[in-house]
């Protein structure tokens, strides 16, 4: 029965591939306030979640639309197949020798993009930019990357807790795809690591299918884990003379050299990554299977709400039969 469903969707996604159109991602809509940005938390020593949190910082952000879902691996495949554009062609990896390691590999290597419905990975801060720079030319629509603090904002729904989905951290895998029991095992077998882990499984080894954990009170999915998000920020040491309108924070790049930000954490990720307020980073050419995606943002603009929100039916259409199949 799975097996049928995921040919259906397809040949769903099939008629949808070769329309002209670009694939309209389904979007939330994000509401104005005012919230708290950052953490007092010390900065997290693994060597790609350096920037500091804090101090944290009130930010008054305008409402705009996020992306329910990431961007997915047919999106991407959509972009490259109308432009020719080429992307990253090296990605950081697991490695059995030397933990991780720079590998020839891709966006579109079968064991990065199992499905045309999981998230892209393998991408640079420059794919994710070339991407919605297309999507918005393209459709005439004011699509973006999201800030950093729009970002959090979104990601946070409200919540002033440590995860969107509360303080426990025992109850993550409902909530997210990261590095849990099922992970520990699959990397165990396939690149001989040993992973400290939390402890609960949230059935998945590594990516899954956009949208298959709980939203949060936004109705944005995978916010936590999965893959990481670059957003359009370069990096800078802490949050000291940053804009307080929610704004892209693109001065001072130089000061960090040619790094830019992640947000929210991947499937290889600790529960201390995970948190609202953890940020990561990584160079602008930089790729990762470890891993970095990205979803997108929309200014307000003058189109419906309907229109806004609702997506591509047949993509939406397909993307549900494909989590049926995955369930």
């Amino acid at each position: 029965m799975k097996h049928s469903i995921l040919i259906v969707a397809c040949a769903i996604f099939c008629s949808a591939q070769a329309a002209a159109a670009p694939i309209l991602p389904p979007m939330a809509s994000i509401p104005a306030g005012v919230f708290i940005m950052g953490s007092t938390e010390p900065r997290i020593g693994d060597g790609s979640h350096n920037p500091a949190e804090g101090p944290p910082r009130e930010v008054r952000v305008a409402a705009f639309r996020l992306a329910k879902y990431e961007t997915t691996v047919a999106q991407f495949r959509q972009f490259v197949a109308a432009t020719g554009y080429r992307a990253a062609g090296e990605c950081w990896e697991f490695d059995r020798t030397d933990g991780i390691a720079l590998k020839a590999s891709g966006w579109d290597a079968p064991a990065h993009a199992p499905t045309d419905y999981h998230p892209v990975m393998c991408v640079s801060w420059n794919d994710a930019a070339a991407y919605a720079q297309w999507l918005a030319r393209e459709t005439g629509r004011p699509f973006r990357l999201p800030s950093e603090a729009e970002w959090e904002y979104a990601a946070r729904a409200g919540t002033r807790t440590t995860y969107s989905s509360g303080d426990a951290p025992e109850q993550l895998c409902k909530y997210a795809n990261m590095k849990d029991r099922r992970f520990k095992a699959a990397a165990q077998r396939d690149h001989g690591l040993d992973m400290l882990v939390t402890d609960c499984d949230d059935g998945a080894e590594y990516t899954a299918v956009v949208g298959m954990y709980a939203p949060n009170g936004y109705g944005l999915h995978d916010m936590m884990g999965n893959v990481a998000e670059w957003v359009a920020d370069c990096q800078h040491p802490d949050y000291r003379g940053a804009p307080a309108d929610a704004s892209a924070w693109r001065s001072g790049c130089e000061v960090e050299g040619d790094y830019f930000i992640t947000r929210g954490g991947s499937y290889s990720s600790s529960r201390q990554v995970l948190r609202s307020a953890a940020r990561g980073h990584g160079g602008r050419d930089n790729a990762s299977s470890l891993g970095e995606g990205f979803r997108i943002a929309e200014d307000l603009g003058s189109c419906t709400a309907s229109q806004c929100v609702e997506g591509d039916a047949t993509f939406v259409a397909a993307l549900a039969a494909a989590r049926q199949a995955r369930d």
